[in-house]
Parts: structure tokens; sequence; C-alpha cells
């Protein structure tokens, strides 16, 4: 029977790469590693899950044990992997999207993350919303319209509505600055 480990502060295919290395390094066997998640065949030993969480703590993660941990954890790696790794636009809103991927009542997940976070579901959204505009915007490969096409948005004038409540500057003021006010994903 296979088992779900869930993992705290995984953002990016490099923290997949770290926790498929510490699996590997204490050679226990794995179906898949996916942002916030590590499926294996067997359960694991406690000691070797010490082990791993020891192992996890020294480079920034966090193994989750509690329920609501999990849930809240699963919520931020989908939100956070649609914003920043998918190539394509979400078609569904993201309270169908969390619904369906978690098996819950939205009303009972964003509850759930306001009273842990908190913040709403859709200001986490928002805030990962404008850290990827951030870079984007550092890097100039993409204009605003360009941006807020890519990210959804129904207009460039809204991006940058949002843009301005969340940081106080303008998407052409922070541009100008070209200072890497960026924040990262897992302080968020």
């Amino acid at each position: 029977m296979s088992e779900k480990i869930y993992i705290k502060n995984m953002v990016c295919p490099r923290c997949i790469a770290s926790v498929e290395a510490i699996f590997n390094n204490f050679n226990i066997k794995y179906n898949h590693v996916k942002l916030g998640e590590v499926a294996v065949p067997n359960k694991i030993s406690e000691e070797k899950l010490k082990n791993v969480k020891l192992a996890l703590a020294a480079i920034g993660f966090e193994l989750l044990e509690d329920s609501k941990s999990k849930i809240i954890s699963t919520i931020k790696t989908l939100i956070i992997d649609e914003i920043h790794h998918k190539k394509s636009h979400l078609k569904v809103n993201f309270s169908t999207y969390l619904s369906a991927n978690l098996g819950q009542d939205y009303t009972a997940l964003s509850k759930l993350f306001s009273s842990v976070e908190g913040i709403t579901i859709e200001r986490f959204i928002r805030m990962q919303k404008i850290e990827k505009v951030k870079e984007l915007l550092f890097y100039n490969q993409l204009s605003l319209s360009e941006i807020a096409f890519q990210l959804n948005y129904s207009s460039t004038a809204h991006l940058s509505a949002q843009f301005k409540k969340e940081t106080g500057l303008s998407p052409s003021k922070f541009k100008k600055l070209r200072t890497d006010k960026r924040n990262s994903i897992d302080s968020l």
C-alpha cells in the first residue's frame, strides 16, 4: 500500500531534486516526488523517518505530520505550481481547482487556510502572482500586457492596480528601479 509524505517549503524543481537525493541517501524507495509530496510504496521505519526529518530540516524543509498542515501545504503547493511553473492558463478558477484537487468544499478549505495562515487564499494567490510579475519585469522579456495575459489578468490596468496595492509601486516604477525587490516564494 502506497503512503504519502508531505513536505513543507518545496517550491521548485531543485527542491524536488534535493528531496530525491535525501531519500536516495537513506535508501528509501519512492514512487514519485513532486512539490510538497513524496509517495513511498511502503511504510518508512521511525528511525529512517527521524533521519529524513533532520536532513530535510537542514536544507529548509519541514516534514508535515498533522492533517491541517498537510492541507495548507497542499493548497500552497498547488497555487505556487500553477502560477510559477505551468505554461498554460488554468481553465477553471482557483476555488474549483483547489476543491477538485483536495476533494473538499472550497469554503471549508478557505476557512482553514485563513485561520492558520492569517490571510485568505485569494490574498495568497495575489501575492504569488505579484512575485511572478516582479520576476518577469526584472528580466524584461515581456511587455506588461503580455505579463497580464500570461498570468490571466482581465486587463493590464487590473494587473497594475493590484501590483501597486501590494508593492506601493507601479509596474513601470518598479521596472525603472532595476532592483531585485522580490521575495522568495516560500517566504510568502
